[in-house]
């Protein structure tokens, strides 16, 4: 699987384009600032768990981290392009089942 990225304003956060839906066409996003908002999303949590990453946007399709300010993007990128892949490809669910989805006030 090919993801693109794209620069955000922020330089701390990145937009991924994994070329495929992530939560689907009238999906507004999703907002994980923090590892325990990420519960409802295994995506997320996913995410999560490598060393550097603060926040995490859901679009329709595309993904946005944030990383903490220490870290370079060159250490992270790999490991985020890689969780992303694995978790797409193996086609399990963005968000689990039931979850209300809430819409985030801005598209970071």
């Amino acid at each position: 699987m090919f993801i693109q990225t794209e620069d955000t304003p922020n330089p701390q956060s990145m937009k991924f384009l994994p070329g495929q839906a992530v939560l689907g066409a009238g999906e507004l996003g999703m907002d994980f600032p923090t590892m325990e908002s990420a519960g409802m999303s295994p995506l997320a949590a996913t995410l999560f768990e490598i060393d550097g990453v603060m926040g995490v946007y859901l679009g329709a399709d595309f993904i946005t981290v944030t990383k903490a300010e220490a870290v370079e993007w060159m250490h992270i990128k790999p490991g985020i392009l890689g969780a992303m892949a694995d978790f797409l490809t193996a086609g399990l669910p963005v968000i689990t089942e039931g979850a209300a989805s809430t819409s985030a006030p801005h598209q970071p």
